[in-house]
């Protein structure tokens, strides 16, 4: 059958990322589908941003915890770039800094990071960063083009257990739109982004399975609870999907 759930076991099985779906190759029982249409450019540009998102997501849960950082580093209008080449630049010349500095104190850095460009002209680059003693004092030497906000993951409004607001957050581009209060959509508020991550972050392949049919509800495995669940439509295919996020009771950390 062509209904499938991908488990990603993340920090050594602590927390279990499980994804269901079809692949919309074959009819499945359970899986009522959309009139079939050709997918669209923004069909294409959701499904490209959901798995954005959820590979940063993954890549949160693996390798930071909530005594982390979020960093947004910002520009004074004379020193703004007049591109993202540049920015690209200077991005790089303060992560060799903070590279050495880490280095020196025999500490692995990982980071993710979105450098955005406003739609007014503003630019700034949020970074999430491994903590260690020193890591505020070797921010502010490294970054030298207008000023930083610091603070713990776990003291930022997009912080959750499973860090899903927070990757949306970070991996947000020209095409995100937030939700008004009324439900409608906002205007864009970014020009342009470019969301990037350190190279030392590989991920588990996750474990596949063929199931024989859509399951109506989910039940957490024993020893673990569930922390989220997210059910929608595919763009692409037409097809139901559903996300959610498993974290044992008594784990490690």
């Amino acid at each position: 059958m062509a209904t499938k759930r991908k488990t990603t076991r993340l920090r050594g099985g602590d927390v279990l990322a499980i994804e269901e779906y079809h692949d919309g190759r074959y009819g499945a029982p359970g899986m009522p589908r959309q009139k079939r249409r050709k997918p669209t450019k923004e069909d294409m540009q959701k499904v490209n941003a959901m798995n954005k998102a959820r590979l940063c997501q993954y890549r949160l849960i693996q390798y930071f915890t909530s005594g982390d950082y979020f960093a947004t580093l910002t520009y004074k209008v004379s020193e703004r770039p007049p591109d993202m080449e540049t920015a690209k630049q200077h991005f790089q010349k303060f992560i060799r800094y903070v590279r050495k500095e880490y280095k020196k104190r025999e500490s692995p850095l990982f980071w993710i990071r979105n450098i955005e460009r406003g739609t007014k002209g503003a630019w700034h680059i949020h970074i999430v960063i491994t903590r260690i003693q020193d890591t505020a004092r070797i921010i502010e030497e490294a970054w030298g083009y207008g000023g930083i906000y610091l603070t713990q993951l776990k003291k930022s409004k997009y912080y959750s257990e499973d860090f899903a607001e927070l990757a949306t957050y970070i991996t947000k581009g020209a095409h995100t739109r937030e939700k008004k209060a009324d439900g409608s959509e906002a205007a864009p508020r970014i020009k342009e982004s470019s969301y990037s991550t350190s190279r030392n972050m590989p991920l588990p392949e996750p474990r596949k399975k063929k199931l024989s049919r859509w399951p109506k509800e989910v039940k957490p495995k024993k020893g673990y609870y569930i922390a989220r669940i997210h059910e929608g439509i595919n763009p692409a295919t037409g097809y139901k999907y559903r996300r959610y996020t498993m974290i044992r009771i008594n784990r490690r950390i």
